[in-house]
């Protein structure tokens, strides 16, 4: 990776135009339409998209450096657009491995479609291992669904919404459905998004009622539970790692800031920088050691992911892992950079405590921290009672 330009997707005038708008974007509760405008020109969305299809062709491993980069301007922009980059992911992890699915979602994202992520349901803590949407077969191979969909990131721009739903028709056989349906009537987007952090994504809640996915937009079906199928290996690697990505940067972005309080902040007692301080030298390198621990695991489990390195039953654990230390660490980041620079981030005009709202998300999203523990916990102990 030590050859990859990042700039060359995200260059500085862009990031820098994207950060001076996330502070307003954050206070007015809304969603960063010109962030997403200035990334789809750029070819942003498609950047993980075959060059053959009109994308830039880059695999997990770049396009987590570059969600990293992203996520230190405007953490909520980055978590936004992951959502968008999951389901490219997905198709690319698919593609990779020969089931050409979701080649409609490459060409989608490289033509300006938007694609959401219609996974989460209230207290549904199976996630992708069942639904409580009712996924319904017309006899033309098309589905109706009908359910409630929570944190559905992108609420009011996405295009596409890629989604999961339980088809019960034969109860000896029910099935989990994967497929994508468009914005209708059918679809009630609430405006529901007043959160303390990551305010940008406007992550609102998405009501089907009987939206219909067409049957070329119906790509998989598979057995509830866990399950080895292509569809739910490439959806949870790609969000994992792109998760901890987000939550990296967020990381990195509040080490650069607490460096920079440290440079500038003078001791009445002493009279010299508080960079001089040993405490604040000792928080500061405390800070950076975590940091440096993020970045080569996530290159390294994003290379696997593109490699089709085999880790078998260690897959879930690790990176479920990989998501949670990422989030830890980056909280505990964030913690310290506050103390660093003292009482004026207690302030909400100060950029570290939107950094310090916007981290406590990544304690929700799958893999949580119960959840986390509970698969890592299985692959060392076993099952419980087994």
């Amino acid at each position: 990776m030590t050859d990859f330009d990042a700039t060359a997707y995200l260059p500085d005038d862009l990031l820098e135009r994207i950060r001076s708008r996330a502070a307003a974007v954050d206070a007015e509760n809304r969603f960063p339409a010109e962030d997403l405008a200035e990334l789809t020109a750029a070819g942003y969305l498609s950047i993980l998209v075959p060059t053959a299809l009109g994308g830039a062709g880059l695999g997990l491993a770049e396009a987590a450096v570059l969600q990293q980069r992203l996520a230190s301007a405007a953490p909520a922009t980055a978590l936004a657009i992951n959502m968008h980059l999951v389901w490219t992911g997905v198709a690319k992890v698919m593609s990779d491995r020969g089931i050409d699915d979701l080649q409609f979602v490459q060409t989608g994202a490289a033509s300006g479609e938007v694609f959401a992520f219609g996974i989460s349901e209230a207290g549904n803590d199976l996630v992708l291992f069942g639904s409580d949407t009712q996924a319904v077969p017309s006899a033309d191979g098309s589905y109706t669904f009908t359910g409630t969909k929570i944190f559905t990131s992108l609420g009011p721009v996405w295009t596409q919404l890629g989604l999961h739903g339980l088809d019960t028709t034969d109860p000896t056989d029910p099935k989990m459905v994967y497929a994508f349906v468009r914005r209708t009537d059918a679809v009630d987007t609430r405006d529901d998004w007043d959160t303390v952090g990551m305010r940008g994504t406007q992550s609102r809640t998405t009501v089907l009622n009987r939206a219909v996915a067409p049957a070329d937009r119906v790509v998989r079906r598979v057995a509830p539970g866990p399950n080895p199928d292509p569809i739910v290996f490439g959806i949870f690697s790609v969000f994992e790692v792109l998760l901890a990505s987000v939550y990296t940067g967020v990381a990195r972005r509040a080490l650069d800031l607490a460096v920079a309080a440290a440079k500038t902040r003078t001791s009445k007692k002493t009279g010299r920088p508080y960079s001089d301080d040993a405490d604040i030298r000792w928080r500061i390198a405390e800070m950076a050691l975590a940091y440096d621990g993020l970045l080569p695991q996530v290159a390294a489990i994003a290379h696997d992911v593109d490699a089709l390195v085999d880790h078998g039953g260690l897959w879930f654990p690790t990176l479920s892992g990989l998501k949670h230390r990422a989030v830890v660490t980056a909280k505990q980041i964030v913690d310290e950079a506050m103390l660093v620079a003292g009482g004026s981030s207690y302030f909400t005009r100060n950029e570290l405590s939107r950094l310090y709202r916007d981290v406590l998300a990544g304690m929700f999203h799958p893999s949580d921290p119960e959840s986390a523990h509970a698969t890592v916990a299985a692959a060392w102990l076993g099952p419980v009672g087994g």
